[in-house]
């Protein structure tokens, strides 16, 4: 199979295989607590019965309200578009398609956060300001580090860039972008330090209490919505392992496949021995991750 035709099959693996990775760091986190968890494949039970109900929306919201969730599905969809896996060439790329990746991000949060406002409820509202509030530390650290890659492949989109990664490349860029990008991993997923996403406090909550007001199938695509960014943000980071030594496409992709899950499982493990930090810590911790992609721009100066 040439590789024109392996670069389709990681969108497929994405819509397939991201419903797992909640399963997977739910696992993890009930192996550490000593219990036996939600099955593996719950996922997509959930998403089974979300896409068999019927939806209730409220008389008081709009248009808005309802598209949100397709609209940050459907950016996600277009960024696994652009989105290398396990240096195979994505499916759709073109010079300054990591610019459209982090824009196109931003844009299904930007419907999230309207869709969150539009019911006029006072806990979404405020997870929304927090929302928003977060993305202002998150996005510019994202770009931060793809410019780094940029600079350093002297390349504008991110196959090449990933592909010349996997060819060499210098140990401290990967490692300082490594621990940048999983900062931002965490932080985008809003997983723990950052957010807990099995809290039921609305006080507390960001992502989760954005949410409440959606049922039925809008559920199901902000779940598998979830679901598809813990992919895409997970292959941003698979992407710095030297993963292009290894024989073929279809092994580079199961390769990048297996990075994803493994980053899940060290999401579960961090999640199980970390707290969460205070909601007014959490820009300094998305500060020491732009910090991080910073000092990766600067060693691409040499």
């Amino acid at each position: 199979m040439g590789v024109s035709a392996a670069s389709w099959i990681h969108p497929v693996l994405a819509l397939a295989l991201s419903p797992l990775l909640p399963g997977v760091i739910n696992r993890v986190k009930a192996f550490f607590a000593g219990r036996n968890g939600p099955p593996l494949l719950q996922g997509y039970h959930d998403l089974w019965k979300l896409f068999r109900k019927g939806g209730i929306a409220s008389r008081t919201t709009t248009w808005v309200f309802r598209a949100g969730p397709l609209v940050n599905f459907a950016c996600l969809l277009a960024a696994l578009a652009v989105m290398p896996l396990g240096a195979v060439s994505a499916p759709l790329p073109f010079d300054g398609d990591w610019l459209l990746m982090a824009y196109l991000l931003g844009l299904g949060r930007f419907f999230t956060v309207a869709a969150a406002l539009d019911t006029g409820s006072s806990f979404e509202g405020m997870g929304a300001s927090r929302e928003v509030q977060f993305a202002v530390f998150a996005e510019p650290a994202l770009l931060i580090g793809l410019a780094a890659l940029a600079r350093e492949t002297q390349s504008l989109s991110l196959s090449p860039i990933y592909a010349g990664l996997a060819a060499g490349g210098e140990l401290p860029l990967r490692i300082l972008l490594g621990a940048g990008f999983f900062i931002l991993y965490l932080a985008e997923n809003c997983r723990i330090p950052v957010d807990d996403p099995n809290t039921h406090l609305e006080l507390t909550m960001i992502h989760e209490v954005m949410v409440l007001d959606h049922g039925a199938v809008d559920l199901g695509f902000i779940q598998w919505g979830a679901a598809l960014k813990l992919w895409v943000l997970g292959a941003l980071w698979a992407g710095l392992l030297p993963l292009g030594a290894l024989p073929g496409p279809l092994v580079r992709l199961a390769a990048g496949a297996g990075a994803i899950l493994t980053l899940a499982i060290l999401t579960g493990m961090v999640e199980s021995v970390t707290a969460r930090v205070r909601l007014l810590r959490v820009p300094q911790l998305l500060v020491g991750a732009g910090v991080l992609c910073a000092l990766g721009l600067l060693l691409t100066f040499r």
